[in-house]
């Protein structure tokens, strides 16, 4: 994944814009630990869409409706993309699930590529922006394990009934997949 990562960031280079990549999939893919690992191998900066859920106040029936409602996409692209690109110093609030609330500053500095990582980060308020897509595919019992491994039995049930079906949705809506650069599939057959 490196390496294909890296030969097709090279096209993008010695540019003054930076080269913005997202990371979007199912839940439990391994979109948080590529990216980790492309950080770490790269020196990128990444930015996590989980830090962008939607606060309870924003949380109407309407909202949650909405293909792809459930992600802060106003707040990510005033806070996030609009810097981003600009190649400038910035910083925002995480927001915390458990304590449902904005919690610690984030400071991110300029860099050259930077990763947004998670789901909805193709979300179509954001497409544009970035130079690359990639999607992360997982088959459905390695998934359903990895969530239980990673948030514990009780959260299963809470994804398959409310999690799951509302990225599917999303995905299918907006193709997601069909329309990345880039599909990596973690224990697909």
């Amino acid at each position: 994944m490196k390496n294909a990562f890296m030969s097709i960031t090279q096209k993008f280079r010695n540019r003054d814009k930076p080269i913005l990549a997202a990371i979007d999939g199912r839940c439990a893919a391994g979109k948080t630990t590529l990216a980790a690992r492309l950080q770490k191998e790269t020196g990128c900066s990444v930015i996590h869409m989980d830090h962008f859920f939607l606060r309870p106040e924003q949380r109407t029936e309407q909202r949650i409706q909405e293909v792809g409602g459930n992600v802060d996409y106003e707040r990510f692209m005033e806070e996030v993309m609009v810097p981003l690109k600009r190649r400038e110093k910035f910083a925002y609030r995480r927001f915390d699930c458990h304590e449902m609330k904005l919690t610690s500053e984030i400071i991110v500095e300029p860099n050259e590529i930077a990763i947004v990582e998670g789901s909805y980060s193709c979300h179509p308020a954001l497409w544009e922006f970035y130079n690359m897509h990639i999607f992360l595919d997982v088959d459905a019992d390695e998934q359903l394990r990895r969530i239980s491994q990673r948030n514990g039995e009780g959260a299963v049930a809470q994804f398959r009934q409310r999690w799951i079906p509302l990225e599917e949705k999303y995905f299918t809506s907006y193709q997601i997949q069909r329309r990345c650069d880039m599909v990596f599939r973690v224990g697909c057959e």
